[in-house]
This record gives structure tokens, C-alpha cells and sequence, in this order.
């Protein structure tokens, strides 16, 4: 009886092993190590195998560092059963207990298992070791996490001293070092910025922000990962280190720019020995208190260089490394219907902040503004990933027509000049459409060629009915004489009325300048709405379009054509003046700029909507004037 016993007792504890090779599993080694340790402090280093039946375990030598204990051998499984389905895992783990009097970097040697006559190998992580510094032992800080159980970042963390309640917190104690990667740029180039803790207390928060720059265009590089300690060796310490946050800013002025100092505020452990443990056990008192530090980053100095001159006229404000796609859907329709040119500039700068690129539709071909879809990412060198640019045309004549490819003109900083990149060309063939050919393109505003679609409509087709002579008893009557007379009273006022209409429309400037005001009105109350909703990214979309609408339609010039420089010259030749010009620039600055800006979302878009408005109304006023 006791035979059986052994038989089923040795078949359970097999049980897991031999399910877990029935089913596939693949075997790998797992090594568990901290990556940073003290001179002189013990450690271990585990490797764990996912399963049990292993035939021989081997580890090579562990040069530089000193074995004290190990291999010891620990044995694990698991059986679950969920929903009648049985699942099962078993591992082993050999654990080495180490120490070094050597400082510097070290590999961890691999470890090799046989399993079912193969091989399977580890890997050979790296461990740093620290000289011996001046911190002494204490509690953990919050911000550590445990790994494994070799030893984790928690228990290099716990060498953060918990100093006693009233010690006076230093400079050396707890600092924040700033670091640039580039010290000088050219202008519209990324810089990354890192802010560093560095302590020896035990911190359990901080505060602290970027304030706003002058000059700069700023991007906070979001940390979704909660800050992870690790140890560093600084100045003959070894401290607790954190990157706390990293910014990437975009210089928008040459010269020496600086920086700013920036005011973090942390709240430092500190241990209360006043207070009686027993007392604190069994009245609930704290035995520690936290005490507010005031750390200050350090300013930094950039010097910022102009881009080389003369610049090229196509160049788009890009700064960095980029490249074009294209593509035109479709290539073959029918008049009066639309086609769509994308754009997809993709690569690494300021893609934010760049121009669209300028397409060179056939005359023929009426023109929207074009459509950005935003998809990129901020990181260590700027804004990567892509730009859609969407651009619609309704071609008006049949006929085969040339697209030519569309330059892309950037700044290369590592290349010091610049560079163009170029889409493909294109043919567009045009089958003719119904209704016949329209009015040619004359870059009208989209709301213009709605109501030019409207104002004329083609003469009706079909067949007549005609009225036979002999039934026209009113005919030679005094009746019919005066609708004779009637009618031709009519025809007069008609043709003069006609010839004014005619007239009016024939000055498509006039009728877009009276208009300017109108439309400008009618999209900053949709900006408005968009404000109140809190859309912040279609806010400044349409407020862009108010303010660049209004004054193509002033202008009568086509959006697409519109310049800061070309509109300063234009607004001088109609008399406005140099004040009120840069007012309405310094709104189309402020409306594309804004939305990075970091702050009170709703204050900025009330700031923008307001100088919006008020530049356009005093625009409309000198304007009407002259």
C-alpha cells in the first residue's frame, strides 16, 4: 500500500512538469540583478528557470566580483484550474550571494541549463558598483519600487538617510542639475532639456513647472512611467537620481537666450525622535514629520544662431530632417467633381510650427485651403512622426492637365544648408461633366462659388406649347394695349436693374472686400462656440481662418498666396499703419502659437479670441476710410 501511495505521490508532484512539456512550453532563463550596488555591500543575483526538469544547471565565472554563498536551489509549482481547463507551471531559481571591493561595471555571468538534452543559455546583464559614498542607511524613498529579490531599486533607494527632525537640510543634501543637449543651435532647433534630482534625504514629493519663455516655443515631454530611483556616484557621494522632467524647446529668436531658473519644492522625511515608539504605537502618533525644501534649477544659456541668408523663397520653416510622400485621389473624373492631393511630410524638428507646402494647381482648377491632420510625437529631438496635408480642387474644363511635384524646402542643422524634397508629379485627365463647363477659376472663396452656382441658372430644355392664333380673343383690344405698354415698362426696369446686377458682380473684388467683415464675424462666433465646448485645437483652427479670411478677402488675394511679408506690403499700400499691421500680425502669431503654450487653457483662448476680435473691428474701421 505504501508502494501505490509513493507511485501517485511522485505522479503529482510530476504532474506539472510533464504538462507543461506536453504543451509546448519554451524554456528560458531569467536573471534577476540590481542594477547599481555599494562597494563592499552584499548582493544577489537569482536565475530562474520556468520549469523543473532540468538535467544540469552550469554558471560561469564572476569576474571582478566575490562569491560568498550559492549556488542554493528553490523549487516552485502551480496547478489552477479555471472553467474545467487545467493550467500548470513549475520553476526553479539558484540564488548567489555576492559581494565586490572593485568599483566599475560588471557582467553578470549567463547560465546554462540542459532541458530534454538541449542547451539553453541566459543573458549577461550589466551591474555598476559604486564607490563607497558618505550617505548612511535609512528608510526608503517613495518613489523606489521593488523588482525581485535580488535586490531591488527599493532597497538601493532604502540608502537614502532619514534625517532627524530639525537637521538642516542642504545644498549637497538635495540639488537639481540641468542639462542641454545642445549648448548652441540655429534657430527653429529642438533642444532637449533634463532636470535631475539628485538626494541623499528621503524625498516623498516635488513640485515644480516650466514657466512661460520668451523667445521659445516650449513641449513638455510627457513621463508616463513613474520616475525610477538609481543610484550615482557624484562629487564622492552616491546618491539617489531621477530624471524629473525633460523639456524640448524651440528657439524663436537668435542671440544669447536664456533659460530661466526654475523653483521646485520638495517635501523632505525627516524622523522625530521626541515622540515615545510606545507612545506612537498605541496613540497613533506619527514618528515622522515632513518638512518643505525649496530646490532651485540652475538657469541655462543658449546661444541661438540665424539660419544661413539668403534663404530660398520656398522655404517652408522647417528645421530638421524630413522627407515627402504624395499621393492624388482620384487621378481620372469628371468636370465640377473633386479630387484630393495628400501630402505626408514625415521626419524629425518643428513640425509644428512649419508652413504647408504650396501646390501649383492648373488654372483651371478651383482651389480650398488645405486640411492638417497633426500625427506626431514629442521626444528627445523635437516633434517626430508625420504631417497630412489635404489639399481639394474642383477642375471646371475637361482636358488633360499637368501637376507638377511640390518642393519641400527645410533647414538642415547637422548639414548646416538647405535642403529640398519633392512629391511626383502628376497628370489629371478630365472627362467632361453635366451641365456643361462652369466659370473658370478666379481663386473665389469657397462661399463665393456657391452663390455664383446660384445666381445663374441654364436655360430650361424640353418641348414647347404653342397657342393657336384664332383663339387670341384679346387680340387688338384696348386690354391687350395696356398690357403691352405694362410689359415694356417692366422690360425697362428689368434691364437696368439687370445691367446694375451685372455690374455688381462683375467687381468680384469690391463685393469680397464689403463681404471681409461679414464672413470674419460669422467665424469667430463659431470660434466662440468652439471655446465654450473647450475644443482648443479647433478653436485656434477656426480663429486662424477668421483672421487669414478677413484679410484675403480685403486683400483680394487668395489665401494660399497670402505671406506675413506680402500682407504687411498690401495692408501699407491700402493705407494702413505700421502699428495696426503689426497688431494684426502679432494676433496670427499669438492664435498659432498659443495652443502650445502651457497655462490655463480657457484664459489663453479668451486672450486670443479677444485680440482677434478687436484688430479686426479697428482693421474694418481705418480700412473703410481710405
Amino acid at each position: 500500500m505504501r508502494t501505490i501511495y509513493k507511485i501517485l505521490l511522485a505522479l503529482i508532484l510530476t504532474a506539472p512538469s510533464l504538462i507543461g512539456w506536453a504543451g509546448g512550453e519554451v524554456v528560458n532563463i531569467r536573471v534577476m540583478a540590481p542594477s547599481e550596488v555599494i562597494q563592499g555591500d552584499r548582493f544577489r543575483v537569482s536565475y530562474e528557470v520556468n520549469t523543473a526538469d532540468i538535467d544540469d544547471f552550469k554558471v560561469g565565472s564572476f569576474e571582478g566580483l566575490v562569491e560568498l554563498y550559492g549556488p542554493s536551489r528553490s523549487q516552485s509549482s502551480n496547478i489552477s484550474i479555471v472553467n474545467g481547463r487545467t493550467t500548470s507551471s513549475s520553476s526553479v531559481t539558484f540564488t548567489y550571494t555576492l559581494t565586490t571591493d572593485q568599483a566599475g561595471t560588471f557582467h553578470i555571468p549567463a547560465a546554462t541549463v540542459v532541458v530534454d538534452g538541449k542547451a539553453v543559455k541566459s543573458s549577461s546583464p550589466k551591474i555598476t558598483v559604486l564607490p563607497g559614498g558618505s550617505a548612511s542607511g535609512g528608510q526608503g524613498g517613495s518613489q523606489a519600487h521593488g523588482q525581485n529579490p535580488a535586490q531591488s531599486h527599493s532597497q538601493q533607494a532604502d540608502r537614502m538617510r532619514t534625517q532627524d527632525s530639525g537637521d538642516r537640510i542642504t545644498s549637497k543634501d538635495i540639488f537639481i542639475a540641468v542639462t542641454a543637449s545642445k549648448k548652441r543651435v540655429f534657430e527653429q532647433e529642438a533642444v532637449l532639456l533634463t532636470y535631475k534630482l539628485y538626494t541623499l534625504v528621503n524625498v516623498s514629493e516635488m513640485s515644480g513647472k516650466m514657466p512661460e519663455l520668451d523667445g521659445f516655443h516650449v513641449q513638455e515631454i510627457n513621463r508616463q512611467r513613474q520616475p525610477e530611483l538609481k543610484m550615482e556616484h557624484y562629487n564622492g557621494r552616491n546618491y539617489g537620481t531621477v530624471v524629473w522632467s525633460q523639456y524640448v524647446v524651440f528657439p524663436q529668436q537668435t542671440g544669447e537666450l536664456k533659460i530661466p531658473e526654475i523653483k521646485f519644492e520638495a517635501v523632505v522625511v525627516q524622523q522625530n525622535r521626541n515622540i515615545d515608539p510606545f507612545d506612537a504605537f498605541f496613540r497613533g502618533a506619527s514618528m515622522l514629520t515632513e518638512v518643505k525644501k525649496v530646490v532651485m534649477a540652475p538657469a541655462v544659456v543658449l546661444h541661438v544662431d540665424p539660419l544661413p541668408t539668403p534663404k530660398p523663397a520656398n522655404f517652408s520653416g522647417a528645421v530638421g530632417k524630413f522627407t515627402v510622400a504624395s499621393s492624388l485621389t482620384p487621378q481620372q473624373l469628371k468636370a465640377n467633381d473633386a479630387t484630393t492631393l495628400r501630402l505626408t511630410v514625415s521626419g524629425t524638428g518643428n513640425m509644428k510650427l512649419m508652413n504647408a507646402p504650396e501646390v501649383q494647381w492648373p488654372k483651371d482648377f478651383e482651389r480650398y485651403d488645405p486640411k492638417s491632420e497633426d500625427q506626431t510625437k514629442i521626444g528627445a529631438s523635437g516633434s517626430s512622426g508625420s504631417m497630412v496635408f489635404d489639399y481639394i480642387a474642383v477642375p471646371r474644363h475637361q482636358g488633360k492637365f499637368e501637376l507638377p511635384s511640390v518642393e519641400f524646402c527645410y533647414f538642415d542643422p547637422d548639414a548646416r544648408e538647405y535642403k529640398t524634397v519633392s512629391s511626383d508629379a502628376y497628370t489629371i485627365e478630365v472627362e467632361k461633366g453635366k451641365g456643361g463647363n462652369s466659370v473658370a477659376s478666379q481663386n473665389y472663396t469657397k462661399e463665393e462659388i456657391e452663390m455664383l452656382n446660384s445666381d445663374i441658372r441654364y436655360i430650361k430644355t424640353g418641348k414647347a406649347d404653342f397657342i393657336n392664333a384664332d383663339e387670341a380673343s384679346l387680340l387688338g383690344t384696348s386690354r391687350i394695349w395696356a398690357l403691352y405698354v405694362a410689359a415694356l415698362g417692366i422690360f425697362l426696369v428689368l434691364v437696368v436693374a439687370f445691367r446694375r446686377f451685372v455690374s455688381a458682380q462683375a467687381d468680384v473684388a469690391g463685393r469680397r472686400g464689403r463681404k471681409a467683415n461679414k464672413a470674419a464675424t460669422k467665424r469667430l462666433k463659431t470660434a466662440r462656440k468652439l471655446m465654450h465646448s473647450g475644443d482648443a485645437n479647433s478653436f485656434y483652427d477656426e480663429t486662424a481662418r477668421a483672421l487669414w479670411g478677413y484679410v484675403s478677402d480685403r486683400l483680394n488675394m487668395a489665401v494660399s498666396e497670402l505671406t506675413r511679408d506680402n500682407v504687411r506690403e498690401k495692408l501699407a499700400e491700402r493705407g494702413a499703419t505700421a502699428e495696426l499691421t503689426d497688431r494684426f500680425i502679432g494676433a496670427l502669431d499669438e492664435c498659432e502659437f498659443a495652443r502650445y503654450a502651457p497655462g490655463d487653457a480657457a484664459q489663453t483662448m479668451d486672450k486670443v479670441y479677444s485680440a482677434a476680435e478687436e484688430v479686426i473691428n479697428q482693421m474694418e474701421g481705418e480700412l473703410k476710410k481710405k
